[in-house]
């Protein structure tokens, strides 16, 4: 089986990490994420000659710096915000792989897939910047999904959130406490997350991680995950946008 192509990553990144509202006009997909995020705010292109000031007017109409998402077929539009100073925000890479090739099975009391998520669940991730809004993003995702808290010296070690789009398991918003990392819980995380997505019917295990975040990259890596697709985001230079 070969791994999906950019465009079907990045519709099930939208699909299970939605926007609370998107619009499609004048060649734009324009989204409101509500406080949830750069992933769920910016607007992206559907056509090469797209205007921009029309997406532009529509964000700051609603009071947010203009922010962009743009991949490889981007490019044009891509050079023209950088000629008008928009800076560069987030490289990100997609990482794909076969969920079969990575999954397995947690041991006992090591992980757990529950949804609603715990108060403990909730916490980890609020003490990673992960509050109300992005948990608001979660519960738009629609179904199959679940929630994974990872277990590691009999105390709870990290969360993770999954949801699967046309046979694409999408696993987001990993966070391991600062004293558990270095303990094998985003092995464990991932693996895990395949293992639930083939019980779910999904054949393939994608998840988004900027290119800074060195340490999970070279995890997926190890992983025998593939970068599949690229994106970033342009901003005004002046404008603080959303984080």
């Amino acid at each position: 089986m070969t791994l999906p192509d950019a465009a079907s990553l990045m519709a099930a990144l939208d699909a299970t990490w939605p926007a609370q509202t998107t619009h499609r006009q004048d060649g734009w997909l324009v989204r409101d994420g509500a406080g949830g995020g750069k992933r769920v705010s910016a607007a992206s292109p559907l056509s090469e000659d797209a205007p921009i000031t029309l997406a532009e007017d529509w964000m700051r109409a609603r009071g947010h710096a203009p922010l962009f998402r743009l991949g490889a077929a981007d490019s044009a539009i891509d050079a023209t915000l950088t000629g008008r100073g928009y800076q560069m925000l987030d490289p990100t890479r997609i990482y794909a792989g076969l969920a079969a090739d990575c999954a397995r099975k947690p041991g006992h009391v090591q992980l757990f897939d529950i949804w609603p998520p715990l108060a403990i669940m909730r916490d980890i991730w609020n003490g990673g910047g992960i509050g109300p809004a992005r948990l608001a993003v979660m519960a738009r995702a629609p179904a199959p999904k679940t929630g994974f808290v990872a277990r590691i010296e009999d105390r709870a070690a990290g969360v993770a959130f999954c949801a699967i789009h046309e046979g694409i398991a999408m696993v987001h918003a990993i966070e391991v406490l600062p004293h558990m990392r270095r303990k094998g819980v985003g092995k464990l995380v991932v693996q895990g997350a395949a293992w639930w997505a083939q019980a779910q019917g999904a054949a393939v295990l994608a998840l988004a991680v900027t290119d800074a975040n060195k340490g999970a990259c070279a995890l997926y890596d190890r992983l025998g995950l593939q970068v599949c697709a690229r994106y970033h985001y342009r901003q005004a230079s002046s404008g603080e946008g959303e984080r």
